[in-house]
């Protein structure tokens, strides 16, 4: 499915009818990372799966750098559209940051998060380098050199040794999708993007943390600290899980999903008339 988002055609995938969860996709993979998630939603519950601009099926569009803010415009902007308010939004590592920043500018529209394998904290000045660096790599090498320094990264030991039967060949075929300067202005995108930590405070709606439990990239600890900063919020490790928990234990996962949504409180807000866009 796709419409016209500011100034680019942006696509998503769907599945099932009610109360809407967004699901955000990270670097740099695109909505199939979801497929899992929504073939199990809960009944009454509609699962929009989204392409971030340059991700996917959604076109890249002209601005140097794919920033957080933009993003979240961008599904702010797809939600007008198919007349939906309110939503709960999943977002997997930089989709968390997306879900951050979709909080800050738009938080009458969010009724629940669910933060999976990311964080708060900015970049540090070094890491803000290093993938100014691995941008410019990108953009003279091709996708290879952002393949060779997180794929030993992403997965938890015991995913990687599954091989055809696990998650690599779905992880490698999205990164292989995915164009080099859509890497490059993903990470330019990244390094700049808002220290969150002092927004958790102001977090008032429900919110489950998921970390898998081999995550090297966003830790236990770090998962921790997120879920300590946000008042009530629930957090969960998931076993033999790396950085991409629904995709590598997808039954666990869906049960901590389905658990969340079927325990918040009813939304009498999650469509509107397309008068009122």
């Amino acid at each position: 499915m796709g419409l016209s988002v500011n100034g680019i055609e942006m696509e998503w995938r769907e599945r099932g009818e009610g109360d809407v969860i967004v699901f955000v996709h990270g670097f740099p993979f695109n909505s199939a990372m979801w497929g899992h998630q929504l073939a199990a939603l809960p009944p009454e519950w509609r699962g929009i799966a989204v392409d971030l601009r340059g991700f996917g099926a959604s076109e890249l569009g002209d601005e140097p750098e794919l920033g957080m803010e933009m993003h979240s415009r961008d599904i702010a902007r797809l939600l007008d559209q198919l007349g939906i308010e309110r939503i709960v939004m999943c977002g997997q590592s930089m989709g968390g940051y997306v879900a951050f920043e979709f909080w800050r500018h738009f938080p009458d529209r969010v009724r629940g998060l669910v933060l999976c394998d990311t964080r708060a904290a900015a970049d540090s000045p070094e890491t803000q380098r290093a993938r100014h660096h691995l941008a410019t790599r990108v953009r003279a090498e091709g996708p290879g050199p952002v393949r060779d320094a997180l794929l030993p990264k992403l997965l938890s030991p015991a995913s990687a040794r599954k091989k055809q039967a696990g998650p690599l060949p779905m992880v490698q075929a999205m990164m292989e999708e995915t164009s080099p300067e859509t890497m490059a202005r993903a990470l330019l995108g990244m390094s700049g993007r808002n220290d969150s930590e002092q927004l958790l405070r102001t977090i008032d709606v429900p919110v489950l943390v998921v970390v898998g439990s081999d995550d090297v990239i966003t830790s236990r600890g770090q998962a921790e600290m997120l879920a300590r900063g946000i008042r009530g919020a629930r957090l969960e490790s998931i076993e033999a899980a790396g950085h991409m928990a629904p995709l590598e234990q997808p039954a666990e996962f869906n049960t901590l999903l389905s658990k969340f949504l079927v325990g918040l409180p009813r939304n009498s807000l999650s469509t509107r008339s397309a008068f009122g866009i």
